[in-house]
Order: C-alpha cells, then sequence, then structure tokens
C-alpha cells in the first residue's frame, strides 16, 4: 500500500513538471530609460500596421474604445494617437489607409508644432516598407502607400536631429513617435516624463538607432498596450495607428 502511495507521488509530480505551461502574450512595448527620462517603446515586430483617419465624410475615431469596434480588440498589439488634427479630430495634413486618402498633403507655412519645418510622413509603401520622409521630399512611387499620415516636426532626418531643435530647450511635455530602424522595423515611442524636443529626438537617434524620425504629438499624447496594462484616456485624439499581429 505504501509502495503504491509512493508511486502515485511521484507519478503527479512527473506530470506537473512536465505539464504545458500556457505562454504569457508577447509583449510589443516596454519601459526603458534614457538620459534620465522614463520612456515606453513598442516594437512592430512585423505586425500589420494599420491607420484611422477620418475624411470629411467620415466621423472621426476619437479613442481607442472607438478603434476596437473596427478590428478584433484582441489582435490589437498596440495603438498611439498619430498626427496632428483639427477640432473635430481629422486630420490636418496627408493622411492616407487602404489606397485613399483622407486628407491631402499639407505644405502650408504657419505655426505650432505641425508647420515647424521640415515636417514629415510616416507612411507603408504598397510594396510593404515603412518609411519617413520629410513632406517637401517624397519619393513617387508606382502606387499608392498602403497607409500614410502626416504630422511635424521631424525629429530624426538622415541621422541628425532637426536644426531648430535647443539642447537647453525649456518647453518639456509628455511626447510621441515614430522612428525607422530597418527596413522591416519600425518603433513608436512615448514619453512618460516630460521631455524637451530634443531629448525626446535624441531617444530616437542615441538609442532607438533611428536615422528617420516623426514627431506625432504632445499633451494629447496616448498609448493602448494591453500587455502592459496600459490604456491611456487622457483626451480626445485623433489621427490612430494601431498594430495587430495574432497572439
Amino acid at each position: 500500500m505504501r509502495a503504491t502511495l509512493l508511486f502515485g507521488l511521484v507519478l503527479v509530480a512527473a506530470c506537473s513538471k512536465g505539464a504545458a505551461r500556457p505562454e504569457a502574450p508577447p509583449s510589443f512595448c516596454a519601459e526603458q530609460r534614457f538620459e534620465g527620462s522614463g520612456f515606453t517603446v513598442c516594437d512592430n515586430k512585423r505586425g500589420e500596421l494599420l491607420l484611422f483617419a477620418a475624411g470629411k465624410p467620415d466621423a472621426p475615431l476619437r479613442s481607442f474604445a472607438e478603434v476596437a469596434r473596427r478590428v478584433d480588440p484582441k489582435r490589437v498589439a498596440f495603438a498611439m494617437n498619430a498626427g496632428m488634427f483639427d477640432k473635430s479630430g481629422r486630420p490636418i495634413g496627408l493622411a492616407a489607409h487602404d489606397g485613399s486618402e483622407s486628407h491631402k498633403i499639407n505644405l502650408r507655412d504657419g505655426r505650432g508644432n505641425f508647420h515647424l519645418k521640415p515636417n514629415g510622413v510616416f507612411m507603408v509603401t504598397c510594396g510593404g516598407r515603412p518609411a519617413i520622409f520629410p513632406s517637401d521630399a517624397i519619393p513617387e512611387f508606382r502606387c499608392a502607400p498602403r497607409l500614410a499620415t502626416q504630422s511635424g516636426p521631424m525629429l530624426v532626418i538622415a541621422g541628425k536631429l532637426h536644426p531648430k531643435f535647443d539642447a537647453d530647450g525649456t518647453s518639456r511635455l509628455i511626447r510621441n513617435g515614430v522612428g525607422i530602424v530597418s527596413a522591416n522595423e519600425v518603433v513608436f515611442a512615448i514619453s512618460d516624463d516630460p521631455v524637451s524636443f530634443y531629448e525626446f529626438a535624441s531617444l530616437f537617434r542615441d538609442k532607438l538607432r533611428c536615422a528617420e524620425a516623426l514627431y506625432f504629438d504632445g499633451n494629447v499624447s496616448s498609448l493602448f498596450a494591453p500587455t502592459l496594462g496600459r490604456n491611456d484616456q487622457h483626451v480626445p485624439v485623433g489621427p490612430i495607428v494601431a498594430v495587430t499581429a495574432d497572439r
């Protein structure tokens, strides 16, 4: 009887050790430190990039909850506001998705961050390559991009910081943006502490190794990252980029 009981205990222990544990969903986002400030950085990991940007006849999506009505929320790895917008939530610069434009390119001069030239366009070409170009230097492609969103200013241009950024700048905000690491890798970042333009651009160039990076916004900067338990709902936003993947 005792031998049988011991055998049973050994068998249960062996089965427990061999039992497969459910794998945690992969995290596309991670918290990082750079020069004394906190940031959350998200890598697309080759997941599909989607842009939600309302045209004139469309009702703008103003929150991540509204995006969840358009795409299965279980497939959303993360989402982030992705460009400047008017009072109604519509983009003020180039916005395109699914091969059609919601708003044309905006090359006008003006005041505010969007018009701090050069500004730029983040896009995924029709061939699937992510890229960032200055708004006045977008090359011609054989077909329309899969998505495009214009914002400004550029943060990093050909490996150099925007020429108008001041290392001693005193304007410090929560900021977010996007950078290109390679032909297949895109990184999105949001500061967890108020930072200057110079500090934010330096993150992309010096830590994330991006030759091109584009500012999305400040004050309204928001991130949805389910694996981090994060769902920012500060204020209504405008264009939103989401990365979807089978998790």
